[in-house]
């Protein structure tokens, strides 16, 4: 066997594995162990290298940024669990429940609250369609339009902090995660406000896909329905906003601001005398499971990583993406169809964990120039690219038929929804994303705006 085959081959066999359904921890970990054995038989691999092993995995265990996950991860479990994020979406449909369309614009502003309560594109999708869905039928929306608002606003995790997918990509890429919380916040609100838009414009041309409530449905108003927004939306409002602006304003690193948000949520549980024995255990065992996973694929990532790089796969993935043509842009377009493609078959993590790192001093190298106005070139470049990267995952999230949204909303949808009903209306706010991801490419000041003008950076 052609040595230099090595490395192509064991990252192709790794991603074979993972395609074949193998879970993604021992699909990367046997795969590391596989090669390592080969390599060490073909005197590729010095044995003593893998006495690393231990210390990498010590250093995942022990990293303070990741520890961020789980703070976070419960906070939304809790705001879900007790009910919180469902008192919401009721009172913010009353709200707007009399314009046409209002329905459908308050569970783009709850998809988004909920995306920066949770950071889990999973829990979101599956919270809004248990909630929101059959609200949106009862008051005949169109099945594939109400479809295609909570698909999308659940995907709004992937891109607006404090995600769970930020998160690991920065750990990933070796950029700071309060840079990138603050670069996405931009892009994620600009998408969110392009969702709104197509509303406004499907009830103004198609009123009947988006019709006002009837006004016995909007059963407050006045006095009553003022003191309801205040009860029900200034307590969570204000949480997700102290998260973040202790992020944004340096007080606070991520996972300090992680922290002080899961508690939050339990003190506003509490407040709403909603927080029970079952709800907190139903919470603390979802944050221990979506951890452990992660946990697991970064043990197994480790190994992989490793192993690829004792073989010199590193040094072929970076020959490979240098010696395109087109330079920079080549590289971009390239990165991102894969990327895309991937995100069809196998879940963000495992992009982040197998993809990412490979790709990290390649981005330094080649998208550095972009960025040489600011002090740290490299810094930025990791970061505009870390935002495109999960803008990217989310738009593969809701193309069919493989999409991952689409996945989780058909398995909590009523069976009259088809799964036709939920494709179609993914695909409006597909090309949505991909206006997104194409304002990112030609507009990096989407990103780098805030980062220039100095927020977040002293924490």
């Amino acid at each position: 066997m052609n040595p230099d085959l090595l490395g192509p081959i064991m990252f192709g066999g790794a991603l074979l594995l993972i395609f074949m359904g193998y879970p993604v921890a021992f699909a990367l970990g046997g795969t590391a162990l596989g090669f390592a054995a080969i390599g060490i038989n073909m005197g590729l691999l010095d044995f003593a290298l893998l006495q690393a092993m231990s210390q990498r995995i010590f250093g995942v265990m022990q990293n303070y940024t990741l520890l961020a996950v789980p703070f976070f991860i419960l906070m939304g479990m809790l705001l879900e669990r007790t009910g919180l994020a469902e008192d919401l979406l009721k009172t913010m449909g009353i709200a707007f429940g009399r314009v046409r369309g209002g329905l459908g614009f308050s569970v783009v502003i709850v998809g988004t609250l909920l995306a920066a309560a949770t950071g889990v594109v999973g829990a979101t999708v599956v919270a809004m369609g248990l909630i929101a869905l059959p609200i949106m039928l009862e008051n005949r929306y169109s099945k594939s339009l109400a479809c295609g608002i909570i698909s999308a606003s659940g995907t709004l995790g992937q891109v607006i902090p404090p995600s769970i997918v930020l998160i690991v990509l920065a750990d990933q890429l070796g950029a700071p995660v309060g840079d990138l919380f603050v670069g996405s916040l931009i892009p994620g609100l600009m998408l969110s406000g392009l969702y709104m838009v197509y509303i406004g414009i499907i009830a103004l041309l198609q009123p009947k896909k988006a019709p006002a409530m009837p006004k016995e449905a909007r059963d407050l108003g006045g006095k009553k329905l003022s003191r309801e927004i205040l009860v029900v939306m200034i307590p969570p409002l204000a949480l997700i906003v102290v998260v973040l602006g202790s992020i944004f304003a340096g007080w606070a690193t991520p996972t300090e601001a992680g922290a002080f948000g899961a508690v939050g949520a339990m003190v506003l549980a509490v407040a709403k005398r909603r927080l029970t024995l079952a709800s907190v255990l139903d919470s603390m065992t979802e944050t221990a499971k979506l951890t452990s996973m992660v946990m697991f694929i970064l043990v197994g990532s480790q190994a992989f990583s490793l192993v690829f790089r004792g073989l010199y796969g590193d040094l072929w993935v970076e020959d490979l993406l240098t010696s395109l043509p087109g330079g920079a842009i080549g590289f971009l377009i390239l990165v991102n169809l894969v990327v895309f493609v991937l995100g069809f078959f196998i879940d963000f993590f495992e992009i982040a964990f197998i993809i990412v790192p490979l790709l990290a001093p390649v981005v330094v190298r080649i998208l550095s120039p972009m960025f040489a106005e600011f002090d740290e070139p490299a810094r930025m470049a990791l970061v505009w690219f870390g935002v495109m990267i999960g803008m990217n995952l989310q738009t593969s999230f809701l193309t069919p038929p493989f999409g991952f949204s689409l996945f989780y909303l058909r398995g909590v949808a009523p069976k009259s929804v088809t799964t036709g009903d939920i494709y179609r209306g993914a695909v409006p706010f597909i090309i949505i994303q991909l206006i997104g991801l194409i304002s990112l490419f030609y507009f990096p000041q989407l990103v780098t705006g805030l980062l220039s003008a100095g927020v977040g950076q002293s924490y």
